[in-house]
């Protein structure tokens, strides 16, 4: 098992650049490239909510618009909660896990989620989180 303590931590951080004004329930991403790089995103909230993004997409819309692509990308790591309260598990949406399946291998890439402060987390295959995502 690998360590993700750095990634979760970088997640934490990436919470705190989170744009929540209507839900108030903000969330960080840290995505991981297979060389060690990471990339952070925050959800971005709109009045409209449809142009809403998670963190998730916020973090690899960053990475593939700094080249990356598919096979870059080991793991993922995301925080979630009140925005001034406490983590809580906070799996990534649908549209998240298809978005995240074009570009990793959905049988390896990880995908955690903190449970809590310390740096507890739950861990999963975007398999197991998406079983029927479609690629071309």
């Amino acid at each position: 098992m690998t360590d993700y303590t750095q990634l979760l931590a970088e997640a934490m951080k990436a919470r705190e650049n989170s744009y929540c004004p209507y839900s108030g329930f903000a969330v960080g991403a840290a995505l991981l490239t297979t060389d060690g790089e990471i990339y952070r995103g925050c959800n971005v909230e709109n009045s409209s909510y449809g142009a809403t993004n998670c963190a998730e997409r916020t973090a690899l819309f960053a990475a593939v618009a700094d080249g990356r692509r598919r096979g870059d990308f080991v793991a993922i790591a995301i925080a979630g909660g009140p925005k001034d309260g406490e983590l809580i598990p906070c799996p990534p949406c649908g549209i998240c896990r298809q978005a995240l399946s074009e570009f990793a291998d959905a049988a390896e890439f990880k995908v955690l989620w903190a449970t809590g402060e310390d740096i507890e987390y739950e861990e999963h295959t975007l398999a197991e989180l998406l079983p029927f995502g479609f690629t071309l």
